[in-house]
């Protein structure tokens, strides 16, 4: 059972992504890319292995915040996600999952609410596991394959050396936005945020 009302729990950001030194800065390893950003950001680098996941902990805003890649691979993300859920007794409010988006412009942030998985495999994992699509969601944009490429090789491509350096300013931008999601909550972050990075 979900707990809801555990005001003083953690707050959890999870970066989706794909574990092993091939998949570093490909696409489909944005949200891991934020979560590192995030950790550079609060000095944070105690790491350890809890739930399928490698977790960092972190203080902001004087709240305890665990950062999270989950190390099952993007398709089965949900199964660390749901184990670090109930482990810390996180209410639906408490939980941020990043990700690329293939539907938003590159270098374009969205935060959202909650919502169905839109093909992110991640995503839909996560609300298998968890029996619920209201959790947050900060969608980082990688726009669509060019031409007929089909997109399960596209989001497996490197960002191109010239493209590295417009998401460096994209996560910047995105880690100041799951910031502000901790210490001002999803509503403040969202009109903060939303939009292009550039």
């Amino acid at each position: 059972m979900m707990i809801t009302d555990n005001s003083n729990a953690p707050f959890l950001i999870v970066g989706l992504g794909n574990p092993g030194r091939e998949y570093v800065q490909t696409r489909h390893n944005i949200g891991f890319m934020l979560v590192d950003r995030v950790c550079q950001r609060l000095n944070a680098r105690a790491m350890k292995i809890q739930s399928k996941a490698i977790v960092i902990s972190a203080q902001h805003a004087e709240k305890k915040i665990i950062l999270a890649k989950p190390q099952t691979f993007m398709n089965l993300s949900g199964q660390a996600v749901q184990g670090l859920v109930h482990f810390y007794k996180l209410p639906l409010d408490h939980i941020l999952l990043a990700h690329d988006d293939l539907d938003l412009p590159f270098a374009t942030i969205r935060i959202r609410p909650g919502g169905g998985a839109g093909g992110q495999k991640g995503i839909r994992s996560t609300i298998e596991q968890l029996g619920t699509k209201d959790f947050a969601r900060l969608r980082i944009g990688i726009d669509r394959p060019p031409g007929h490429m089909d997109p399960a090789a596209y989001v497996l491509q490197d960002f191109s050396s010239k493209e590295m350096e417009t998401v460096s300013a994209t996560l910047d931008r995105a880690a100041d936005a799951a910031l502000a999601w901790v210490s001002a909550g999803l509503n403040n972050a969202m009109n903060q945020f939303n939009g292009s990075a550039i």
